[in-house]
């Protein structure tokens, strides 16, 4: 699929549903990441999500495939549930998955790893935001490089990329062209433009994410727990989003 660059620089935006996914490519966005439940930081969308993003767009279409929320240590359950998914997104015809698994003490699982890159292959795969989990991030990017990984999607092990946009950018040098480095986490239309300067990036990812009420009439208080307001990613601020990359 057609993964277009604006000034050089790919937009990939995190897509939690199929109006989402619609939205970005309306946007004018390279790709999508297709998740659900981004409010616990993404877990992999439903085979029916995948299928009819992936029919509905002509970008590029990378799946994440988190299976619950909370750590990156996976049982043998969780391990045979992840391969079975991506299997699933290469026979819908998708560009690419987003996974990550970690060892006990912080490190990359390099043994479990390895089978899924080649599970995954001829698709795209993306080492995702267990990298900042990683105890030792320099070290995690060489196994991640051995593994045959085409790109990390980072913070800088910070709760920003913006925060963590010194480590980002150590990461792309040491990185020296062998796998691209993807800045996520808090980038938005007001800041895009100094985390490419700054980290010297190629590509970037954001939700580009409003909170939209909820159209319902009747409202049940007497139940926590269950928010009726929907996030979704906007058009608008994607559009917004490639204003400020055009400009560099």
């Amino acid at each position: 699929m057609i993964e277009k660059s604006i000034n050089g620089i790919h937009l990939e935006i995190c897509a939690n549903s199929l109006s989402s996914a619609k939205e970005a490519q309306l946007g004018g966005a390279s790709r999508v990441e297709l998740c659900q439940n981004l409010e616990n930081g993404g877990t992999t969308p439903s085979y029916g999500q995948i299928k009819l993003v992936r029919e509905a767009l002509e970008i590029g279409v990378h799946v994440l495939i988190r299976p619950r929320a909370g750590d990156f240590l996976y049982s043998d359950d969780e391990f045979a549930e992840i391969k079975e998914d991506i299997l699933y997104c290469k026979e819908a015809g998708c560009d690419g998955v987003v996974i990550g698994i970690l060892t006990k003490d912080g490190g990359v699982d390099k043994v479990r790893m390895q089978e899924l890159v080649d599970l995954a292959r001829p698709m795209c795969v993306v080492f995702h935001r267990a990298f900042d989990r990683c105890a030792e991030p320099l070290k995690s990017l060489e196994d991640i490089i051995e593994l045959g990984c085409d790109r990390i999607l980072t913070s800088g092990l910070k709760n920003s990329a913006w925060e963590g946009r010194e480590l980002i950018k150590a990461l792309v040098d040491k990185a020296d062209g062998r796998i691209e480095i993807m800045p996520g986490a808090g980038i938005d239309e007001s800041n895009v433009k100094a985390i490419i300067e700054f980290t010297g990036v190629r590509c970037v990812h954001s939700s580009a994410k409003v909170l939209e009420a909820s159209k319902m009439v009747y409202n049940q208080t007497n139940v926590k727990g269950m928010d009726e307001d929907v996030i979704s990613s906007s058009s608008e601020r994607v559009a917004q989003i490639i204003e400020q990359i055009k400009s560099l």
